[in-house]
């Protein structure tokens, strides 16, 4: 079992989460409205659609990148609320009433405690949530959190690729030069990618061999809020 320390509400660590800071914008502006109207099939309506992806300051889905191609916006067209949402509900921080999402008692409460809030949201999105759900592939890559983040804890200390990594979990064998990339995309899909929402790991685009690859590294907030196996092994942060 992986534990999260508890941070005060004013630690900046938890400003690297994307995935804390979208719900605790969502969860004021349903408060501060009384309420998201939502459509016939249950989805947050347009006009809080577009609000969010103005202010979510989503990595890599500026508001800019997702009206290139529309004018308007509905949820699924905006995958991090889509699911935020789902996590929402899922919670009992929000309920669908009528025609409107509204906070519950728990979520009032939460909107007000970030920390709280993260140590509710967060493990619970990693550990508990089917990642291949909404991923591009219906499959889900051999292993569990525990190996994966206490393998990572060292793996990831300086920074590495997502070849690199796959090929530590998956046998020297599967070199970095011959993983397939069907593979890999199911890998970094449901691995990588929450990590990065949650605001644990960070990527940047690189580039090997003419061909691109992404680097991920560890936020301040991974080294604030995990305990993990091997943690007093690690080479002390370098200070500039």
């Amino acid at each position: 079992m992986i534990d999260f320390r508890q941070l005060p509400d004013d630690h900046p660590d938890l400003a690297y989460s994307p995935m804390l800071r979208a719900a605790v914008l969502t969860l004021q502006y349903a408060q501060d409205n009384g309420g998201i109207g939502l459509t016939q099939t249950k989805a947050f309506k347009r006009t809080f659609v577009k609000w969010a992806a103005e202010r979510f300051d989503w990595p890599g889905m500026s508001s800019e990148e997702l009206f290139r191609y529309s004018k308007v916006l509905n949820e699924y067209d905006f995958p991090p609320l889509q699911l935020l949402h789902f996590l929402l509900v899922e919670l009992k921080l929000g309920r669908h009433y009528k025609s409107e999402f509204k906070l519950t008692k728990l979520g009032k409460e939460l909107a007000q405690h970030p920390a709280q809030l993260f140590n509710l949201l967060i493990p619970f999105y990693v550990f508990d949530i089917d990642h291949s759900s909404y991923g591009r592939f219906e499959e889900r890559p051999l292993g569990d959190w525990d190996v994966w983040l206490n393998v990572m804890n060292v793996e990831i200390d300086q920074g590495t690729t997502e070849r690199h990594l796959y090929s530590v979990f998956y046998g020297s064998e599967a070199g970095a030069d011959d993983i397939g990339s069907r593979e890999l995309a199911v890998f970094a899909s449901f691995v990588l990618k929450p990590l990065v929402w949650s605001g644990l790991i960070f990527e940047q685009a690189g580039e090997r061999d003419g061909k691109k690859e992404r680097h991920y590294f560890k936020t301040p907030l991974w080294r604030s809020v995990l305990e993990l196996d091997l943690d007093e092994d690690l080479p002390p942060i370098q200070q500039h």
